[in-house]
């Protein structure tokens, strides 16, 4: 999704700075300030790491509960910690939760719970930081390289249902993603608000 919006943004005349995993380990603070020390200023920030593996509630333990709301919500929020004195003027913050914050799924508790935090740090972070703006982006199902893990059968099954069962009758895409975002990068009267951009996922 971070790759949608990189290349949406720069389509739109940005100048993007797109950091992976091999440039900067978000679940290591020292290594997210060091980053944006190299960076510099910048308008606008997306986050969109989600580093960390979901796991049933009752087969986790405290250390693997922690592993995944560290992976996402931590590295949200060191990244806008440390973004968030180099932007400029006008400049906004993006963070990227799930569909999983308002309808959780069996074994999927953490996911539920980091998502939901994310969504509260989006808002806390509009009124703390004004006039910058945050917002947040709850995606539905985006063929992505987020399923990688499974086989082309399954991965076609899983297509076929979130299609069959979403109100537009499509499954999203990494570029539908990059649209939302660099709509809130753009649009100055929007902050503190959560982003559906699920194909009328959250209605059925």
């Amino acid at each position: 999704m971070g790759q949608g919006a990189a290349e949406v943004a720069a389509a739109a005349g940005a100048d993007v700075v797109a950091a992976g995993r091999e440039r900067v380990d978000v679940t290591d603070e020292q290594s997210v300030k060091a980053f944006f020390e190299e960076v510099g200023e910048l308008d606008h920030l997306l986050v969109t790491a989600s580093p960390g593996s979901r796991g049933a509630f009752l087969e986790q333990d405290v250390a693997g509960a922690r592993e995944y709301m560290d992976g996402k919500f931590f590295s949200s929020w060191a990244c806008a910690r440390y973004a968030a004195p180099r932007l400029r003027e006008g400049g906004s913050i993006t963070l990227l939760s799930g569909g999983m914050a308002t309808r959780p799924q069996a074994g999927a508790s953490m996911v539920t719970a980091a998502f939901a935090a994310v969504e509260g740090l989006g808002r806390a972070l509009a009124i703390e930081l004004a006039p910058l703006r945050v917002n947040t982006i709850s995606p539905g199902f985006v063929d992505s390289s987020m399923f990688d893990f499974l086989d082309e059968d399954a991965r076609e099954q899983l297509r076929q249902e979130n299609r069959a069962a979403a109100p537009v009758k499509r499954i999203g895409t990494i570029e539908d993603i990059g649209s939302a975002a660099v709509f809130l990068m753009t649009n100055p009267y929007v902050t503190g608000t959560v982003l559906q951009v699920d194909g009328g996922h959250a209605l059925v």
